[in-house]
């Protein structure tokens, strides 16, 4: 680490003060190129990547459904991207070699449009697919798992997509670190869901299954939304405490997703789709600014990463929508049926869900343009994400609480070889030629 550059922190901020008051500079200046301004990039990515889960599983337990939720977050999250393609991605001067967003959005550009937007898709089901598995294994274990499989898999791909930039003898022995976090995150899962079972097995299957019954739709429960209590969205609840079997009963009977009953591997399922889904959108944007396999035609400059990322955004925006909107009439592991008129009116913990969406989006953004200098493959090290959302998931959501010494024992090693992994990749960080 050593080695590392961070002088183009300061000079990029310079450069762009110094274009905005005289009018306008060539475009690369705006483009992160030093590896310490790029690992800037990727660490504010990780704090803000590693937030935005916490919102949506905040309203997901305060019973709001999931589709709702999701159709306000992608809103927001496309503005982000309008905002970058508008500010980094048009001040600068427009040049043949570097156009800025406006003249690419004319140019004849459309196999690294493809790519781009492809992107968007794998990313847009893997982040509908994780709203689910957040319900059925935590914020925390979701996100070590799919983080690991994206590292395995799509780091792996970036890695040999950017002509071996970064450093393989310290690159992949950090894969190989993520790879056992996968498994230490399919045990942690597993204990803990053995630990609450023994919690709940003291208490009558009446009582149990009278608390989780979802017949009273949570959609009308306007006590759940905007009360005192982040978590539990009531004052009334501070009897039940984290991790104890009365509050266990209590997160089922208000949440909007099920979970009472349902199978083990429906959970880990979901979450591995997710993880296929999210290994495979940076090597898609990896290919839509660099055009490793030359689809351009000869003349046509690269897509910006700003460009990239609009595209990206938008294909990830429409997706949602078509998808969330036929949850709403068709709703998958028991959610009651909604529709759009519901949607449009329910403004309970909106505000979270914009949030969550912007916070998401300039996060993205940030790993893209940190990608785009030290390499996709080091960019991926914001997958370290799992470290702020286990964070969220404990203090907030009481995860692990009252859990059995072989469910913490498992938990601290899950995150010890993560923190591990995550330490090697940014250190593999390599620097791409212009």
């Amino acid at each position: 680490m050593s080695g590392l550059d961070f002088s183009g922190v300061p000079s990029l901020i310079a450069l762009l003060n110094e274009s905005i008051l005289s009018g306008g500079l060539n475009l690369k200046i705006y483009l992160v190129e030093s590896k310490g301004a790029a690992i800037v990039c990727m660490l504010l990515a990780l704090l803000l990547l590693g937030s935005w889960p916490a919102f949506l599983t905040l309203l997901e337990r305060r019973g709001r459904l999931p589709q709702h939720s999701y159709l306000d977050y992608t809103i927001t999250n496309l503005l982000a991207a309008v905002i970058i393609a508008f500010t980094f991605g048009e001040i600068g001067k427009s040049t043949s070699e570097e156009p800025n967003f406006l003249t690419q959005l004319s140019q004849d550009n459309w196999p690294s449009v493809l790519f781009a937007m492809a992107g968007g898709v794998v990313l847009s089901l893997g982040n509908l697919a994780s709203q689910y598995a957040w319900a059925f294994v935590g914020i925390s274990v979701t996100e070590v798992i799919t983080a690991s499989i994206t590292v395995v898999i799509g780091t792996t791909m970036n890695y040999f997509l950017d002509d071996k930039i970064n450093k393989a003898e310290i690159l992949f022995p950090g894969v190989g670190c993520f790879l056992i976090a996968v498994f230490l995150g399919s045990f942690v899962h597993a204990s803990n869901a053995a630990d609450n079972k023994a919690k709940l097995r003291s208490l009558s299957d009446d009582y149990k299954y009278a608390a989780a019954d979802d017949s009273v739709s949570k959609e009308t429960r306007n006590d759940i939304v905007g009360t005192n209590d982040p978590e539990r969205g009531t004052s009334t609840a501070d009897k039940a405490k984290f991790g104890s079997a009365d509050f266990i009963i209590e997160l089922e009977s208000r949440r909007a997703i099920k979970v009472f009953g349902k199978s083990t591997m429906t959970g880990l399922t979901i979450i591995f789709f997710a993880g296929i889904c999210f290994s495979l959108f940076s090597p898609a944007f990896n290919l839509a600014t660099n055009d490793q396999w030359h689809t351009l035609k000869e003349g046509i400059p690269n897509l910006t990463v700003y460009t990239a990322f609009f595209y990206f955004s938008v294909s990830c925006f429409v997706i949602a929508v078509i998808l969330n909107i036929i949850l709403l009439y068709h709703p998958v592991l028991n959610l009651p049926r909604s529709s759009i008129r519901a949607y449009l009116t329910d403004w309970n913990g909106r505000g979270w869900a914009f949030l969550a969406g912007l916070i998401c989006g300039f996060g993205n953004g940030l790993q893209f343009m940190g990608g785009e200098a030290a390499g996709y493959a080091a960019a991926d090290a914001v997958q370290a994400l799992p470290l702020v959302s286990t964070f969220w998931g404990i203090v907030i959501f009481g995860e692990y609480r009252r859990s059995s010494r072989r469910t913490y024992i498992l938990l601290v090693s899950m995150l010890f070889m993560f923190t591990v992994a995550v330490a090697v990749l940014i250190a593999s960080a390599g620097q791409r030629d212009k």
